[in-house]
């Protein structure tokens, strides 16, 4: 393989979106609160407590305020509730993830502003009906209260360039038997850049490693070029190898 074909193949596998496996409830892309000029979102939502602490749960962010990634080491099954104190989805303590399909917030998680119609099967007041997700011990789902719930500018950010506070959220959930919550902040964040973080970074290991590939190969050459071979011929030669 040519020394310019691998730095290809390296940029397209850094440069390629990473496939994830979602919950049910995720919003579609018609729902994504991207602005008018198509730029990064505006928004960040942080988690800044879980009770009860537990070693072997961890709550985290996923797309700066669209997603919330649980996971249960713990060895007790850990229960999400829905908008309306409903059961909304659990992990069980063997790592069994499911989701309680009655539940209105299932129906309700599927667009970012909840613009749906839930169907007549689904209640609050339902008993519960588990059904499978995976088995991995973690889940995944969008929530909608650690975002802002509109498209117009939220009345707090009166300067878009100042990062700003717009709320203190909760989502109840339960530990074993005990009764919990997992805590965070929403903020306005100002424009700054049009590049995502990612692709930046992508694009200098590129640099680095196709810099680092080049170094590489002509050191090979000039050892392997026989003794006493003219420096002008032997440049020359070099030249039309390497004509990149």
């Amino acid at each position: 393989m040519s020394c310019r074909l691998a730095i290809v193949l390296l940029g397209a596998t850094l440069l390629a979106p990473a496939s994830a496996a979602h919950a049910a409830g995720t919003p579609t892309e018609s729902g994504s609160p991207i602005d008018d000029q198509g730029s990064s979102y505006h928004y960040r939502t942080y988690v800044t407590a879980i009770t009860p602490h537990e070693q072997g749960l961890s709550v985290e962010v996923l797309e700066f305020a669209d997603r919330l990634l649980l996971r249960n080491r713990t060895g007790q099954t850990v229960t999400v509730y829905g908008y309306s104190g409903e059961p909304y989805a659990r992990i069980q303590a063997n790592g069994t993830t499911e989701q309680n399909v009655r539940s209105p917030a299932v129906y309700l998680n599927t667009n970012f502003y909840a613009n749906v119609t839930v169907p007549s099967s689904a209640s609050a007041s339902a008993p519960p009906k588990w059904v499978v997700l995976d088995r991995t011990g973690e889940l995944e789902w969008h929530d909608h209260r650690i975002h802002w719930m509109s498209p117009v500018k939220p009345p707090e950010v009166t300067d878009e360039g100042r990062r700003t506070k717009i709320f203190n959220w909760s989502v109840p959930i339960e530990v074993g038997d005990r009764a919990g919550k997992v805590d965070g902040e929403l903020f306005w964040v100002p424009q700054s850049s049009k590049a995502p973080a990612g692709a930046i970074l992508a694009l200098i290991l590129i640099v680095l490693v196709g810099a680092a590939l080049v170094f590489v190969v002509r050191r090979r050459r000039a050892r392997s070029s026989p003794p006493g071979t003219g420096s002008s011929q032997a440049g020359e030669s070099s030249a039309r190898k390497e004509a990149w």
